[in-house]
């Protein structure tokens, strides 16, 4: 069994191509009509989306940054609320973390 990364860790693997050519083109490719593409914050977020993920990881609890991977939606949102971040964006990311740590144990 593999021991589950960290939400740091997760967090510094969601920043490799944060804001570059490749990060933009991989976000072009899962756009909608809209031009959203959440799910690709996943592989690449943009520079402000990291900034609130840093942000919102930065204010956690130690249990919480432990838990990370089962964090209700309410702690989500408080979370995001405390940070001044995206609710949405920030659910995501536990959401993708979550899957990450389900997929490696």
């Amino acid at each position: 069994m593999k021991t589950k990364i960290t939400i740091e860790e997760y967090l510094q693997r969601a920043a490799r191509f944060a804001g570059s050519d490749y990060g933009k083109m991989v976000r072009s490719q899962f756009a909608d009509n809209k031009g959203d593409s959440e799910l690709a914050m996943l592989v690449a977020p943009t520079l402000e989306e990291l900034e609130e993920l840093k942000r919102a990881v930065a204010i956690m609890t130690d249990d919480e940054k432990k838990n990370a991977d089962g964090l209700s939606d309410e702690q989500v949102h408080k979370l995001a609320e405390d940070a001044g971040v995206d609710a949405g964006n920030l659910a995501i990311f536990f959401n993708g973390y979550a899957l990450h740590c389900k997929r490696v144990s």
